[in-house]
């Protein structure tokens, strides 16, 4: 993996992105922001499935003003406030207390409103988020959304900004198709050198969404390019979550968490190997710290295959056997597979 880009960084609440900062999960809320205790009870679930920073649709004032009693109510989540077109909606979310605010310059039509929102920030030390989405581009001057349309709008939007004399900006690149999103990112750190926020948008239903933001996240991070990162998916944003901790797992960025390596099963297997897998997932969804256990369906290979994992279990004719770093440390019998798993994972709390 390549050497990661040393960007600008900002701070969101107390979350530092880029610099040297660690890469930082984000999520957006489904539910209404003004009902109080729907959203909290959504961001604190977010946050105890890793979530380091939540975004929240502003479109009316209510919405804006809630921000104050989300964030006086205990929101365990430094929140940013999402804008589109009503200047004023920034205004009050950043008077509520917001942490950082997304917007696109080029929805606000007075360049007035941008130096209100600019001087809001400023007193408060307060981050935009310049968010160019490659199907929301002025089609009148961009007519195809490529990489090249996306590049060319955002640094018309951080110009704004910085005639402003305003710096602490982060941007973000999106698309739903991946290689377009990928390459708008890599043209981005040629020209400027603020933080990353990647993302592929609109990636649609679970297993579209998690494989398109694997390849387009998971390519520009080992290339040493990104500072924060959001997977977008359909449905539960725990599950955003979940996926964005498995790539930084699988690219040494975040280790944390049960990481599974687990046989792909053939006619030798001795036990059902999906089952267990599943279930002990389930049963350890919580923990934090990280721990690689193997679920192997026979001895031929089983041991071997997984012996950098901290521990692992195998079944073979004569029941099963737990095995540390390759090495088998126990026998047992095979119908205690899932218990004696639980057991020593609580060793590893």
């Amino acid at each position: 993996m390549r050497e990661r880009r040393k960007s600008l960084s900002v701070k969101i609440g107390k979350v530092e992105i880029g610099g040297e900062a660690p890469i930082s999960i984000q999520s957006m809320t489904t539910t209404p922001t003004t009902d109080i205790a729907a959203t909290l009870a959504e961001i604190r679930t977010l946050a105890e499935a890793g979530c380091d920073i939540v975004r929240l649709g502003i479109p009316d004032e209510a919405s804006a003003r809630a921000v104050k009693k989300l964030k006086s109510e205990g929101c365990p989540l430094p929140v940013v406030a999402d804008i589109h077109f009503d200047y004023k909606l920034a205004l009050i979310s950043v008077d509520s207390g917001a942490d950082g605010l997304r917007i696109n310059p080029g929805n606000l039509k007075k360049p007035e409103h941008v130096k209100d929102i600019v001087a809001a920030c400023k007193g408060r030390r307060i981050p935009i988020r310049i968010g160019v989405n490659a199907g929301s581009l002025d089609k009148t001057r961009y007519p195809k959304p490529t990489a090249e349309a996306m590049v060319q709008s955002a640094l018309e939007h951080i110009g704004y900004l910085e005639k402003e004399d305003f710096y602490d900006i982060k941007v973000s690149l999106k698309s739903h198709d991946v290689v377009t999103m990928i390459e708008a990112n890599r043209m981005f750190i040629k020209l400027r050198n603020y933080p990353l926020h990647l993302g592929v948008t609109e990636a649609g239903y679970f297993t579209q969404a998690a494989v398109k933001n694997s390849i387009g996240i998971g390519a520009l991070l080992h290339e040493g390019i990104g500072d924060t990162i959001r997977v977008s998916i359909t449905g539960d944003p725990v599950r955003e979550v979940e996926i964005a901790r498995m790539i930084l797992r699988s690219l040494g960025l975040r280790m944390e968490g049960v990481e599974i390596v687990a046989c792909p099963t053939c006619a030798r297997k001795e036990f059902d190997v999906e089952g267990v897998v599943e279930e002990f997932v389930k049963r350890t969804n919580g923990i934090r710290k990280y721990v690689k256990v193997a679920i192997m369906g026979c001895v031929v290979n089983g041991p071997g295959e997984a012996s950098d994992a901290d521990f692992g279990v195998a079944v073979g004719k004569g029941g099963a056997v737990l095995f540390q770093h390759g090495e088998v440390v126990k026998k047992f019998p095979s119908d205690k597979i899932l218990d004696v798993l639980l057991e020593e994972i609580d060793t590893y709390r």
